[in-house]
């Protein structure tokens, strides 16, 4: 896909999830929480150029710091999240304020590895985007979908993967 294309799908699924996360909404225990990040990922490893091929060390370094970044900021996201039961018995969600500092202070870090990129004149695919979004959304599915099996498992009940 061309960079102006992921853009667009990247700033697309950023509003759909910033939006779902900041309203209160019923945890669905059916919801395949991996599907996005993965559809995500497929499309960014399609890209040859996901690497830039005259700075290869730099680039690498750049991408590892990105995956190892979002996986910092994923947990730490996946934490904002407040869980609560209902008087029926079922399980909310809803992102706090700290949910969205975490997604200004990710932007923030984001734009300085972009910074450092273009110092060190490494050509940055946004597909390199596009896949460290979705080990973002991976692990932040993942810890929430954990700390719901918690809730669940103290009040006795089974969540499903």
């Amino acid at each position: 896909m061309s960079g102006l294309v992921n853009i667009v799908v990247i700033v697309a699924v950023v509003a759909l999830v910033v939006g779902r996360q900041l309203r209160a909404q019923k945890f669905d225990t059916e919801r395949r929480f991996w599907v996005l990040p993965v559809v995500l990922g497929v499309l960014a490893l399609r890209d040859p150029h996901l690497i830039d091929p005259h700075h290869k060390v730099d680039a690498v370094a750049l991408l590892v710091a990105s995956v190892v970044l979002v996986l910092a900021m994923g947990v730490v996201w996946g934490w904002t999240v407040r869980l609560w039961r209902e008087a029926d018995g079922s399980l909310w969600v809803k992102g706090s304020a700290a949910t969205l500092a975490a997604w200004v202070g990710m932007i923030a870090l984001r734009f300085g590895l972009y910074g450092i990129g273009s110092a060190l004149h490494v050509h940055q695919s946004t597909n390199a985007l596009l896949l460290t979004f979705g080990v973002l959304l991976l692990v932040r599915g993942a810890v929430v979908n954990w700390r719901a099996r918690s809730v669940h498992s103290a009040a006795g009940l089974h969540v499903a993967s």
